[in-house]
């Protein structure tokens, strides 16, 4: 080869090599770009949670009652929404339009989960030769609704699982570590009336209600809703998230028994909800032929509903009493940063295990939750006790207040958006009746047997207390390809905004004005009381009396098996299980059992005046009928 034709041949190889260099360069300003801006816009909703809590700050310091944090984080987010969507520079989206092959055997009316996008690549490195085609690959996002959108607006958005996977479940776990279950048992029975019969009766009400309006309306919108579309909107617009009431409460130490059953109804509503949300997906996906009602579909849809909650609650207990025994029979605890870890490892691996399962990861962390704060807890070393405790109380302020300023944010940045002004007044409207159908009729069969009744004018804090919040934004954001579905997310997302800052802040108000008492509740519902100040609580009329069979069967089973078996309460197993199992008894009883002596103790789980616990010897001065109602109730539910 002649030196000229070499030098020839070289120059194209380094021409080659310098257009290939170029295009990576390319690529990584480009990536470079997508860092920055995704850093941005973690920066905007950093300054956002920074700018509620020192402006929660002021309104702590000037004692300001009329508007909470959450109301706060809201307006923030549409402010901050708005500067977003009309006052910042446009940077149009590159795109190629592509189209499918005439021949393609993909299912057309469904997108592909990804789009493998075959680019030539026409650099020739010799007489005929080019450089392969690079091939790649783009991910399912969504509809296009507007293609002038700015790079900034497509990042203030987020994937709806992350709210789900990441941002529900420390909420969730909060709210059942730190339940006051004294409270919570004592109301039991109205809570699970409210929040399960009330929320299906609450969904099913509003479907129905909607699916009139929906036909009255245009035909244009009235052809893209089915009832089971209007029964989902029902299912995910009824669980209550009373936030900005229940913080009044604290502060104002409002009846404990109002503020247990309006915060143990939002717990488990929440899980109810989602529960029947996707009973709802079950029965058109996997029974319904073409969505209309059939009679097996819809037994086999409460089939469903029932089978869920109650493997997603067990897999819950399950979690949570093998972390109790993990803590109990390890010296773990001698390295409180492992203890912590484990904990917060094994609490939200509940969560994921029933989501693997296709069950319900907010039922089984909710009831681990409760399961952690009644077992685990007494386990744990103290640093962890309140490391535990301050972290989880920590998420859950950011999730919650992140997820207020996000559905502020996204009604301007968010581009799936359907207003329909007739569907919004409708939504209003329904939500509003089927917390009444939820509340009063309810509360009538429940004073028919409940001593002492639920008062009106409790019964109307209940009502009042029916904010919507972050489960009614996550589950209406997570699927809005149809135009039906951007409807619902639109008027799930302000309805939430109207009662977080217009109900949440007359919340004071409501109080004065319904004649409600206040001082006299318990102002924390987390600290740990010790022992004598539990025990001399004098019962309340109603509550030294008979006791719910149930409770009083619960309460046996706990003391006298399930404590000694999980914790290191007393008494040991080896003087409660029968004679047979004394070899397993002794196995599962430690040491510190034999050793401590039971004037000793000192109630230290995370709600000491919880009465389910382990039998103490009362004092001889207490009369005998106060000593049996102190150790074995709660109270009429």
């Amino acid at each position: 080869m002649s030196p000229v034709v070499g030098s020839a041949f070289f120059l194209f190889y380094l021409l080659a090599l310098c257009n290939a260099s170029g295009a990576d360069i390319a690529l990584d300003a480009k990536a470079t770009l997508l860092h920055r801006i995704d850093s941005l816009n973690l920066l905007i909703y950093t300054c956002l949670l920074t700018l509620t809590v020192l402006t929660i700050w002021v309104f702590k310091h000037r004692r300001v009652s009329w508007l909470h944090e959450t109301g706060l984080a809201v307006i923030y987010g549409l402010i901050v929404g708005a500067i977003i969507r009309y006052a910042s520079s446009t940077n149009q989206v590159t795109y190629i339009d592509a189209h499918p092959a005439p021949d393609t055997k993909y299912n057309l009316s469904v997108p592909p989960d990804i789009l493998r996008f075959r680019f030539p690549d026409k650099i020739q490195i010799s007489s005929g030769d080019t450089v392969p085609n690079k091939t790649y690959a783009y991910s399912f996002r969504g509809e296009i609704v507007n293609l002038e959108q700015n790079e900034i607006d497509l990042k203030a958005t987020f994937d709806p699982e992350i709210f789900f996977n990441i941002i529900l479940p420390p909420i969730i776990f909060h709210a059942g570590y730190c339940l006051k279950r004294k409270y919570f048992f004592r109301n039991l029975g109205a809570i699970l009336t409210f929040a399960m019969v009330g929320t299906a009766l609450s969904a099913l009400v509003i479907g129905a209600l909607m699916y009139g309006f929906v036909q009255l309306m245009p035909a244009s919108l009235a052809s893209s809703f089915t009832f089971l579309d209007t029964l989902y909107f029902g299912a995910l617009i009824s669980p209550t998230d009373p936030l900005t009431v229940l913080a009044i409460f604290s502060q104002l130490k409002v009846d404990v028994n109002l503020y247990a059953m309006i915060f143990g109804e939002s717990v488990l509503n929440d899980a109810v909800a989602l529960v029947l949300s996707g009973a709802i997906q079950n029965y058109e996906k996997r029974y319904s032929v073409d969505g209309g009602f059939e009679i097996t579909a819809f037994l086999a849809a409460i089939g469903d509903f029932i089978g869920i909650f109650s493997l997603s609650l067990l897999v819950g207990a399950l979690l949570g009493c093998f972390t109790a025994l993990m803590t109990k029979f390890t010296h773990v605890r001698d390295w409180p940063l492992l203890e912590s870890a484990l904990f917060v490892l094994m609490s939200y691996a509940a969560f994921l295990i029933a989501e693997v399962f296709e069950l319900t990861g907010v039922v089984a962390v909710l009831f681990c939750g409760i399961c952690q704060a009644h077992y685990t807890y007494n386990n744990l070393s103290s640093d962890s006790r309140n490391r535990t405790k301050q972290l989880f109380e920590l998420l859950n302020f950011l999730a919650e207040n992140f997820i207020f300023t996000y559905i502020g944010v996204s009604m301007f940045t968010f581009p799936k958006h359907h207003f329909d002004p007739w569907f919004i007044i409708a939504g209003f409207l329904t939500s509003t009746l089927g917390r009444a159908v939820n509340i009063y009729p309810l509360s009538f069969l429940l004073n028919l047997g409940r001593k002492p009744p639920i008062p009106m004018n409790f019964q109307h804090m209940l009502f009042f207390s029916g904010l919507r919040g972050a489960m009614s934004f996550a589950l209406a954001i997570r699927n809005t390809v149809s135009e039906a579905r951007q409807a619902m997310l639109t008027t799930t997302s302000l309805i939430v905004i109207a009662t977080v800052v217009l109900q949440g802040g007359a919340a004071t108000h409501a109080l004065a004005y319904l004649r409600i008492p206040t001082g006299q509740g318990q102002n924390d519902e987390n600290e740990a009381l010790p022992y004598r100040d539990v025990r001399s609580e004098t019962p309340r009329s109603g509550e030294a009396g008979e006791k719910a069979r149930l409770a009083r069967l619960w309460g046996a089973l706990d003391s006298r098996l399930l404590k000694p078996l999980l914790t290191h309460a007393r008494p040991p197993l080896t003087e409660t299980l029968p004679g047979f199992l004394s070899p397993l008894a002794r196995i599962l009883t430690t040491t510190r059992q034999y050793t401590q002596a039971d004037n000793s103790l000192r109630r230290t789980d995370s709600d000491s005046d919880l009465c389910l616990d382990e039998p103490q010897p009362v004092p001889t001065s207490i009369d005998p009928q106060l000593s049996f109602s102190l150790r074995n109730g709660y109270g009429n539910v």
